[in-house]
């Protein structure tokens, strides 16, 4: 099955980031946020990837295009360039990776729709590249595959940036650090489409994915929520960056689940 990473935004609200390179390539650690994401799903076996490139995408292809080189070890002779040995000492064994250019301007559903031509299976994922989760993406297939419907959306409820005072006549009754926003969801970037989805989709830059696809798809009752109730953060602002890495550097990030 193949899963599919929206990676072709600009990422105005990151722009200190942004400006220099596309935003799925903004390191959390030592890693762009990408290969945290990649990695998620590797864990569960699923290790086919089509990466829906736009803003500075050659960035994206240039990474992995040199990644055997710049990560493992590697042994040359000098004066004989072609005797280069690669040493295999990272886990990343058996990604395949499509880097498919769907255009600078394109939203959502413009990119889908170009990649169109990629997927053979019946049901395929797709994820945001500036989000993270301790998702289990077999519950997420399992769900999906027993209502039978067209779509699957991840609604999560994630912590609130600021701590939370409940107060009765002046006084702090109780106070919570970072409380979940409340009983709503709110879309987490973690999906499981039918292929039928690709007849609400055109290749028109502006063919948006949650405006107007999903809403009309909801409408017809096609739409289904997977409720994770466990950890799950996005990287939309400079803050939200420092969240995480502060997180990865004292080894508590909770979406590391290989």
């Amino acid at each position: 099955m193949k899963t599919i990473i929206l990676c072709g935004g600009l990422g105005t609200r990151l722009r200190e980031e942004t400006e220099f390179r596309p935003k799925p390539m903004v390191n959390i650690g030592s890693r762009p946020m990408l290969w945290h994401i990649m990695k998620i799903f590797a864990y569960y076996g699923y290790k086919d990837f089509i990466l829906c490139l736009g803003y500075k995408g050659e960035m994206i292809k240039e990474y992995f295009y040199h990644y055997e080189m710049m990560n493992n070890d590697i042994t040359v002779e000098l004066g004989n360039m072609n005797k280069i040995i690669i040493h295999q000492s990272h886990d990343e064994t058996g990604w395949k990776i499509t880097l498919a250019d769907t255009g600078d301007k394109a939203l959502k559903g413009a990119r889908l729709k170009r990649i169109e031509k990629y997927i053979d299976e019946d049901i395929f994922m797709v994820a945001y590249g500036d989000s993270v989760a301790d998702i289990d993406i077999n519950s997420l297939l399992k769900f999906h595959k027993k209502h039978r419907k067209l779509v699957t959306v991840t609604g999560v409820n994630p912590a609130s940036r600021f701590g939370e005072l409940k107060i009765k006549d002046d006084y702090v009754e109780s106070f919570v650090e970072k409380p979940a926003v409340g009983d709503n969801f709110i879309n987490g970037g973690f999906f499981v489409f039918n292929k039928k989805i690709f007849k609400y989709l055109t290749s028109d830059d502006n063919c948006d994915l949650e405006i107007g696809v999903l809403e009309k798809i909801a409408k017809e009752g096609q739409l289904m929520v997977y409720k994770h109730k466990g950890f799950w953060s996005c990287m939309d602002t400079i803050r939200d960056v420092e969240y995480l890495n502060k997180l990865w550097n004292e080894s508590l990030p909770k979406w590391k689940i290989w």
